[in-house]
């Protein structure tokens, strides 16, 4: 038996919980049969608190024991979340690669977490992800796979890796509509229900009912669609060919495909449904599903050493599972096509994360869906006391036990309304619908109403703030002499190295006869008037005069090239090796070879300053810097070119090319602002929304086009932060310096009338040296430039840190990290439906941006609206029935019926349909539903509530005329009377009264005059009320007593007036902020978000006053 101590030892187990990441347990058999037992006896009430609370289901059937001996797990997850899962068993046979040495069982222990494996590791002791037995692959071990796995090995790891499958389960009708019954808002439902049948309430009760079986079908529907829209775009089976280990090729269906398999990609492309990477050939790629990007990629074969493999560092080399190869190249005669490793399946893969994040989503730590559940307990508790009221009440007029019970259950019903939850949710759905009109598709519904409260917006540039294309602006060649004059016209360079570069530096690629790749490159091999052209056939047929190296591209020039008026007749340029350009690296480069050259020449373009580190120093002019600061502050995006001759034979590999270049000059290219960029960002900042740009380019360059779209204003200044991190000769140092200028401290600008500038390196080095700074570069820091990939997530993560509700603007390219990791990320794409974010815009420019905050803030205060509205109804009639209840009536079955379903329901939903204010103001909506202001309001409306009903009911008694009602008889047997009307007439105006009074418009919505539809149910139910006042025998249903008195009806009416009045009046003068006298009352302490405890530290903080630098000791 399950004893005192022994559910002592559960309590202290549940809290121990808390601190375990995974937990094991083992079932016990007479614990499960006594549960079994106590099933019967409950009619199945134990089975449904364990359906609901699974933990505490494990905690009472199981004992508990190491994981490696546990039949169920009791996880927690990052965000605290814990879940119960159950170890599976397969029996499986041992792989004879040495990659599976730490499985020396045959029973294969695992469990499945959001759609992830995880299986026992006798080695480590653990339940290990089962991509950790492939995560130390090196490159030169993904190329010892081209030789492709045996039958026998293949199936040993289809065993433990399972199959090669992203699916999501579409649930058959029966199993949808059973977990929808028990969502708890529906089996409080039908105990409603139940309860009502039992006290005679049929028609209410058959309503009800009805009502919540169409909500029920409509949420199934939904529910089903959904999962069918996503199982549909998930899962992908398709047929491949693989490589064996004897050299044979073997078609199999991709469910097969394991890590480790050597993949045949067909030069006609495939739609890819696993990870891998590709060692021979190339492959152009369409990304945009998994980014949005609709630029497709040139993919080239993985360099092989002793380094570890990671797709992220090695994304150009890298073909993720749910992207299109659009065409593939093969590089030996033979092949058909390119060749590839698998090294991910399933939801390993990087479409399988992505899937698994939306069905998975993280929890939002949203103050208003926190303060919703305290504010249940809440009229829990009001219930509770009601409840003991009307048991008190009713045992002294002698009532039965069933009249007793049945009674203080339906007090609960009425003061804790199960529509609730539904409420809060009704502002975020009509707001999806407006911004699906709008081109804007949300795939996370709940994030709307966190739009309304963000506080800072970060832009990616290139694509987002700057229109995506690229026009060259010129070039400028440079060397130990320095820098000759600027040549806006590249086609009219002499041919030499700066011309050969701009021509055959890239990555393009020919699709049907058009160059497809980088805008940017497009456009640089576009200004130099050379053409693209592809070896015919299998790639290996290549003109002598090229030393038969194989061709991956051939660049011509036109057929006559003018350069300095004279007629220069040129040779054709072979690409023979491309290294492709990677965030990381922040260069390219390419080799390659022409007729009449002694030697290859290697090619290289990238970032500036990375360009020189791996130049010769004698080779860049003096003035490089200068120069460069010249054409950057100017907002021009600059690149620098470099070149060298190699033997071909002897350096093939990337480190070996990209050392000791020779300096050849500056390629300029004009990336001109959107039109709408500087009137978003303008209208953010006057609503004191920070607005902070975070991109790969230059920081010269990111400072113009933060002038350019008003980050920066012209009156503000720009300090620019540098950090250098520790090395063998120097300790960490952190600068600060005045844009153009030294760091003089008589410059220091005034107050709060500057920014400050940071770029991805200097970013780094202040993460890991100077943590006391961050916080204070974060919240003064408006551009961040030169920031790779992993950078810009990071910042976002750090933003939050600081308790700013961060919103990311990107085009997905290199985005897709920080736009999933900010509170509000929105991708600017083409596609529908992209999982690179929670929110995707077809508007390919930042207006979505404005529409989303103001869509959000309307939703936030509409779901504000609903719930204040939801829970005053409550209260309404909970205190009607409270009333009656004392003088031995209550309210009938239709009079019930008339007020949730004619006036409450038809109010809310038409509440729910206000469109947003056309104009953002600079204050957000609260997000606190247990501030003052809030907690004043319900309180004071409650009191004008029972006032109001009780003055109606002591007026109705005070009358000449009155009769009392027959006090032997109780509750509906007593109807009509005349407390009953009274009490009905009144509690009917002051739902609509209550309607009126919270739902808020202006200034985040619009007016309350312009939404039509409320207006309109609003004065029929007026015009209706007031029928049922002064005339109510035609509504016989509702069993109310024909007062003949017109002056008595009359007063009633003019009760309700005045109520409305005083509710209004005190609303007015809640918003205009009348309590403001009390905050001192209130003391709240300091605010939660550290951003707002520094800022007043922040705003007189002059960085150009410190510069800082780690002795020895403290480093």
């Amino acid at each position: 038996m399950l004893t005192i101590c022994h559910l002592f030892r559960l309590f202290k187990l549940f809290l121990s919980l808390s601190q375990q990441d995974l937990q094991g347990y083992k079932w016990v058999s007479w614990r499960v049969w006594l549960c079994r037992l106590g099933f019967v006896l409950s009619l199945g009430l134990l089975w449904i608190a364990f359906y609901w609370w699974p933990r505490f289901a494990v905690l009472v059937r199981c004992s508990s024991c190491p994981p490696a001996l546990a039949d169920v797990l009791i996880l927690k997850d990052s965000s605290g979340q814990q879940s119960v899962v159950e170890v599976l068993t397969e029996e499986v046979e041992e792989g004879r690669s040495a990659l599976f040495t730490c499985l020396q069982k045959t029973l294969l222990r695992y469990y499945l977490f959001e759609e992830l494996r995880y299986i026992w590791v006798d080695r480590k002791g653990a339940f290990c992800r089962v991509s950790s037995l492939h995560e130390d692959w090196t490159c030169s071990k993904l190329y010892d796979f081209q030789s492709g796995l045996s039958p026998q090995e293949q199936s040993s790891r289809r065993s433990i890796y399972g199959a090669n499958l992203i699916n999501v389960p579409v649930k058959p009708w029966i199993r949808l509509l059973f977990e929808e019954i028990l969502n708890p808002f529906y089996v409080f439902q039908l105990f409603g229900i139940v309860l009502w049948i039992s006290d005679n309430y049929y028609y209410y009760a058959t309503v009800v009912l009805l009502l919540s079986a169409v909500f029920i079908v409509y949420s199934l529907y939904e529910t089903r669609r959904q999962s069918t829209t996503l199982h549909n775009m998930a899962r992908l089976v398709t047929d491949v060919t693989i490589r064996r280990n004897s050299g044979a090729k073997e078609c199999v269906s991709s469910i097969d495909l394991v890590p480790g398999d050597c993949l045949i990609i067909p030069q006609k492309g495939l739609l890819l449904p696993c990870d891998a990477v590709l060692l021979a050939g190339e492959c152009l790629v369409d990304e945009s599903m998994l980014t949005g990007e609709s630029v497709p990629e040139l993919k080239t074969p993985l360099q092989a050493g002793d380094r570890q493999y990671r797709s992220d560092t090695e994304h150009r080399h890298t073909l993720f599972s749910g992207t299109k190869i659009i065409q593939a190249k093969c590089t030996k005669s033979g092949d058909d096509g390119a060749v590839a490793v698998v090294t991910n399946t399933g939801f390993f893969t990087a479409k399988g994360h992505l899937v698994s994040s939306i069905l998975h989503p993280q929890p939002i730590n949203f103050r208003f869906h926190q303060d919703a559940g305290k504010f249940l307990l809440l009229l829990g508790i009001v219930a509770f006391c009601g409840s003991i009221y009307i048991f008190v009440t009713l045992y002294k007029q002698n009532a039965t036990w069933h009249e007793l019970i049945v009674r203080c259950l339906d007090i609960v019903t009425i003061a804790v309304p199960p529509a609730l939850p539904l409420a809060m949710t009704a502002g975020a759905i009509c707001a999806q619908k407006r911004l699906k009109k709008q081109g804007i598709y949300c795939i996370d519904p709940p994030r709307i109403n966190v739009c309304g409260k963000v506080s800072l917006f970060c832009f990616d540039k290139t694509g987002t703030l700057t229109e995506g294309g690229m026009n060259v602006e010129g070039v400028i060649e440079g060397g130990p002499g320095g820098f000759s004059e600027l040549v806006h016209d590249p086609s009219l360079l002499l041919p030499k190295p700066l011309l050969f570069s701009l021509a055959c530096c890239h990555t393009l690629t020919l699709l049907e006869g058009q160059p497809q790749g980088d805008p940017l490159e497009l456009k640089m091999v576009e200004s130099t008037a050379w053409t693209l052209h592809e070896p015919e056939g299998d790639g290996n047929v290549v003109p002598a005069t090229f030393g038969r190296h194989k061709v991956l591209a051939l660049m011509r020039p036109p057929t006559q090239s003018r350069q300095n008026r004279e007629i220069v007749s040129l040779s054709a340029v072979a690409l023979v090796q491309r290294f492709p350009f990677s965030s990381g690296l922040q260069r390219m480069s390419v080799v390659t070879v022409a007729h009449g050259w002694d030697s290859a020449i290697a090619f290289m373009k990238g970032s500036p300053e990375m360009v020189i580190s791996l130049c010769r120093p004698e080779t860049v002019p003096a003035q490089f810097s200068s120069k460069l600061r010249k054409y950057t502050s100017e907002g021009l995006r600059v690149l620098a070119l470099a070149y060298k001759e190699i033997d071909l034979w002897i350096c093939v590999h990337r480190e070996e090319v990209e050392k000791e270049m020779h300096f050849l000059g500056f390629l300029m290219m004009k990336n001109l602002l959107k039109p709408e960029s500087a009137g978003v960002i303008d209208v953010l900042r006057n609503v004191n929304i920070r607005s902070v740009m975070v991109t790969g380019d230059n920081l010269m360059t990111a400072v113009n086009v933060a002038k350019s779209c008003k980050m920066v204003g012209s009156d503000e200044n720009v300090i620019f932060v540098t950090a250098t991190a520790h090395t063998d000769q120097a300790a960490p140092t952190l600068k600060f310096r005045l844009e153009n200028q030294g760091t003089n401290p008589d410059q220091c600008p005034a107050e709060g009338d500057y920014h400050l500038a940071i770029d991805g390196k200097s970013f780094a080095a202040l993460c890991d040296h100077f943590p006391d700074y961050l916080p204070k570069v974060l919240m003064r820091a408006t551009i961040f430039a030169q920031m790779v990939p992993e950078q810009k997530t990071q910042l976002v993560k750090e933003l939050q840190n600081l308790g700013y509700r961060v919103g990311m603007c990107g085009d997905g390219a290199n985005d897709c990290g920080a736009l999933r990791a900010a509170d509000v990320g929105i991708s600017l794409s083409e596609a529908e439906a992209s999982v690179a974010s929670p929110f995707t815009s077809k508007t390919e420019n930042i207006t979505c941006v404005s529409q989303l905050i103001r869509e959000g803030r309307c939703s936030l205060v509409t779901s504000f609206s609903l719930f204040r509205y939801m829970s005053l109804y409550s209260l309404v009639q909970f205190c009607s029935v409270i009333i009656l209840c004392t003088v031995k009536t209550t309210l009938c079955d239709f009079q019930f019926l008339y007020f949730d379903v004619i006036l409450v329901t038809l109010l809310a939903i038409v509440m729910g349909i206000g469109d947003p204010s056309e104009e953002l103001h600079t204050f957000r909506p609260p997000a606190n539903l247990l501030n003052l202001p809030i907690l004043v309001s319900l309180f004071i409306h409650t009191c004008m509530i029972i006032l109001g009903q009780v003055a109606a009911l002591l007026i109705t008694t005070s009358q000449n005329w009155y009769i009392p009602l027959n006090s032997t008889v109780f509750e509906t047997d007593n109807l009509p009377n005349m407390e009953n009307t009274s009490v009905f007439d009144l509690s009917g105006f002051q739902y609509i009264i209550m309607a009126v009074v919270v739902t808020k418009g202006y200034p985040h919505k619009k007016p309350i005059c312009q939404n039509w539809s409320f207006l309109l149910v609003l004065f029929i139910q007026l015009c209706l009320m007031l029928w049922l006042v002064l005339h109510p025998l035609p509504a016989f249903f509702l069993q109310l007593y024909d007062i003949s008195d017109m002056v008595f009806k009359v007063v009633l009416v003019g009760v309700a007036a005045i109520n409305f009045l005083i509710c209004f009046l005190v609303e007015i003068l809640i918003d205009c902020g009348v309590l403001n006298c009390f905050r001192r009352l209130w003391n709240r302490g300091p605010s939660k978000k550290q951003y707002k405890r520094l800022l007043p530290d922040i705003r007189f903080w002059q960085p150009l006053d410190e510069n800082v630098i780690i002795s020895e000791a403290e480093n």
